[in-house]
């Protein structure tokens, strides 16, 4: 964070999240809502992409703009192997995977309410 500057809200944090893997051709782009379920943040945003390279590419490009346009710094694990990339940035938590590794996991169903479809 820059000193004297207020955290943003997390819908502000979100915005730029989604705004940022729009522009880096993101696939099947997801918001789940986490306010009320859990501590670990408000949103968490799913994402793929479609090799290794546009994964680590679009993690840093994310890191990037978050702290051009917040000053602050996420962590992150994962953009090394490029095959699943978590960028924590306190209140908004983004995975970008491979397909074939989101597949694997499924993170959605893990999150989402029972019933619900994810919405893009």
């Amino acid at each position: 964070m820059i000193p004297g500057l207020p955290h943003p809200a997390s819908e502000d944090v979100l915005a730029r999240v989604l705004s940022s893997l729009e522009d880096d051709k993101a696939e099947d782009v997801v918001q789940i809502d986490l306010r009320g379920k859990t501590a670990i943040g408000d949103y968490m945003v799913i994402a793929s992409g479609r090799s290794t390279r546009q994964v680590s590419s679009m993690a840093d490009k994310l890191i990037d703009r978050l702290k051009q346009a917040f000053g602050f710094s996420s962590r992150v694990e994962g953009k090394e192997a490029g095959d699943w990339v978590l960028i924590d940035t306190g209140d908004v938590i983004v995975h970008i995977f491979r397909p074939e590794v989101r597949e694997f996991y499924q993170l959605e169903k893990m999150w989402m309410p029972a019933g619900a479809t994810p919405t893009a």
